[in-house]
């Protein structure tokens, strides 16, 4: 048994059973996979998927068992080879962080160009994705990183650090009646206007779903988007009223749209990095954390990852007192 045949088992796992698609992901080829799981399978004595021809439908009752202990196993080998690179103080490697579009566009580049300066051989793959997928990547082990946002509830899957608060901006035409006042609207104000929002507004379960039925109102979701650009973008053409993150509100590249404060029964969002437990991280990755984060003291960070600290995170800044920070 060997490392690659079980993370081509856990690939297969993850790909839905579907072996192209996990020997794509895994950079190998169909034949070879099929060979290693067979290896796997005959050394095992029993098998790990349920077979219908020459499909895979599912684990069988010991595929699942083997498939947590791989993916322990799996984690372990990463912890050592970062913990080894950590000692050598090596600054090459790759760091794979799954992100929505926002975050991927309006917060990490500054960030990303100050952890570059330190870590000039690091690879930093950008994964944006809808909110719903971020974690998802994370616990399948496509990401060592997840940023996500959340209106007040703490993300379930591994450690969950915040980051920054931020609240959602309206943006509108410079014609359009709401404008006219420039006095922030109420929530029965937006009620009267298609509006244009994030893809996760159509969730029932979303924030500004809640918001709207807790008052007996009902949002006209005229058009949905993952990139806050594209948001923009459409309210320009006329569909809507914009419901975004600040962070994407520029006072120069928007100046010809008029941005007002969101209504406060609209609730505050928290950015949160979330990391997988039990997993020893590179240096790299404090430095992005601490770079994002300015608040958190490096050496706290790493006692509570190693789980010699109990997790007392700081209260995160506001998105206004965090930009200054990371843009000066």
């Amino acid at each position: 048994m060997t490392l690659v045949q079980l993370r081509y088992f856990v690939a297969i796992a993850d790909a839905g059973f579907n072996i192209t698609s996990a020997a794509d992901h895994v950079h190998a080829t169909q034949p070879g996979l099929s060979k290693q799981l067979k290896q796997l399978e005959d050394e095992l004595g029993f098998l790990l998927f349920v077979r219908k021809g020459r499909s895979l439908e599912g684990l069988t009752p010991a595929g699942t068992q083997v498939l947590a202990h791989a993916r322990k196993l799996l984690g372990e080998a990463a912890n050592i080879r970062a913990f080894a690179a950590n000692q050598r103080r090596d600054g090459q490697g790759q760091l794979l962080i799954a992100t929505t579009h926002t975050q991927a566009r309006f917060v990490l580049p500054p960030v990303i160009s100050q952890v570059h300066h330190a870590y000039p051989q690091l690879s930093i793959h950008l994964q944006p994705s809808a909110d719903g997928d971020v974690l998802t990547q994370l616990a399948r082990g496509e990401a060592d990183l997840a940023l996500i946002s959340t209106a007040g509830d703490v993300p379930a899957d591994g450690i969950a650090i915040p980051m920054f608060r931020w609240r959602r901006m309206v943006l509108i035409p410079r014609t359009h009646p709401l404008a006219q006042s420039g006095a922030r609207p109420t929530l029965a104000d937006l009620a009267g206007f298609p509006l244009v929002s994030y893809e996760s507004s159509i969730r029932p379960e979303s924030s500004l779903r809640r918001a709207f039925a807790e008052r007996g109102l009902e949002p006209q979701l005229a058009m949905t988007a993952r990139d806050a650009d594209l948001i923009k973008t459409y309210v320009r053409a006329g569909i809507g009223v914009g419901l975004l993150a600040e962070m994407a509100v520029s006072a120069i590249q928007d100046a010809d749209l008029v941005a007002l404060p969101a209504p406060d029964s609209i609730p505050e969002c928290i950015a949160w990095a979330v990391l997988p437990r039990e997993r020893v991280l590179r240096d790299y990755t404090v430095e992005l954390l601490v770079a994002l984060a300015p608040q958190l003291d490096r050496h706290d960070l790493r006692r509570i990852l190693a789980g010699n600290q109990i997790a007392r995170w700081p209260a995160p800044p506001t998105w206004a007192e965090l930009s200054q920070v990371i843009t000066s």
